[in-house]
């Protein structure tokens, strides 16, 4: 038996969008981010996150910034009492035409290799049109938030989603109420 899991984007999911992050001082969780996370996590869900950061290819920090970054990050999430089970990230540009930078499914299937789920019994959860377009690539319900860059990206993206709510915590209920 597989654990169903939920992937989200980090920057603008989960914590504050900043251009490049890459300082843990700079590491925000948004409103309503740990109290939507705890919810899933409460349905019995494990929580990974998937995270493009190409910052590392094009020279503006290295990997280390990245992994200081998510640490601070599962270091806030911890002390609200989520626990996330696996930091996925892509450190290529665009032009590197990777398989791991979503919207293509390399990062997904690095994550279900890893933790043993099924994809397409998984949610995918993000602000951006890369995330939707990851969950429709890998057969995962798709959620865009409106928080970081989801409002702006609604109208590009919305229609692909398979819900649009305006947090995590909103995504939380939507999941409760497929269950």
């Amino acid at each position: 038996m597989f654990k169903r899991y939920v992937l989200l984007d980090r920057d603008g999911t989960i914590i504050h969008d900043r251009h490049y992050l890459h300082d843990p001082d700079g590491v925000e969780l948004l409103p309503q981010a740990a109290e939507g996370l705890k919810r899933m996590q409460g349905m019995g869900f494990g929580l990974a996150v998937l995270t493009n950061q190409s910052g590392v290819a094009r020279g503006y920090y290295g990997v280390d910034a990245v992994h200081a970054c998510n640490e601070r990050m599962i270091e806030l999430l911890a002390a609200e009492g989520v626990a996330v089970d696996g930091v996925f990230y892509c450190p290529h540009e665009p032009k590197d035409k990777c398989r791991c930078r979503k919207p293509k499914p390399g990062l997904m299937e690095q994550a279900a290799a890893q933790l043993d789920f099924d994809p397409a019994q998984a949610f995918m959860i993000g602000d951006k049109s890369a995330d939707i377009g990851l969950g429709n690539n890998t057969g995962a319900t798709s959620i865009l938030v409106r928080t970081g860059k989801g409002a702006k990206q609604e109208a590009k993206c919305g229609q692909r989603a398979d819900h649009v709510c305006d947090d995590l915590f909103a995504a939380a209920l939507y999941i409760e109420s497929l269950m």
